[in-house]
């Protein structure tokens, strides 16, 4: 179904994601389409807007999540364990490697903005959609 409106660049963006990331990024498009959004290059952007987050494993993950809802505190025992330093680090910097892998796969500047500021919105069209998008999946 991708392969009719997403570029062979972008398909390969999301066929190298994590299993995780690919249902989220499916996840983050149907809610968007749900909302009425019908811009390709957003949908896009939704479907690949975790693409840098690689091979990170469930329990790094978990860390940073609670990291985000609890505090950085979280996150200085759970990069004692054993390769979840590299992954925690994956994730603190995901939206920005993410948009600059959207940008290199063609995608257009308010998609790849989309993308780097996922956490903090400023589209004034799409960013608050987006972010709710992401948030409910």
């Amino acid at each position: 179904m991708l392969a009719a409106w997403m570029t062979p660049a972008e398909l390969s963006l999301f066929d190298a994601q994590h299993v995780a990331d690919r249902r989220h990024g499916l996840d983050v498009a149907a809610h968007l389409r749900r909302a009425g959004v019908r811009d390709r290059d957003v949908l896009a952007a939704g479907v690949l807007h975790d693409c840098a987050k690689g091979d990170t494993g469930f329990g790094p993950r978990i860390a940073w999540s609670l990291g985000e809802r609890l505090g950085g505190w979280v996150l200085a025992p759970a990069r004692l364990l054993p390769g979840w330093a590299d992954a925690i680090d994956r994730l603190a910097v995901h939206a920005d490697a993410s948009a600059d892998r959207c940008a290199e796969a063609g995608l257009p500047a308010h998609a790849v903005n989309l993308v780097r500021n996922q956490g903090a919105p400023r589209d004034p069209v799409f960013g608050a959609v987006f972010h709710e998008a992401d948030e409910a999946c």
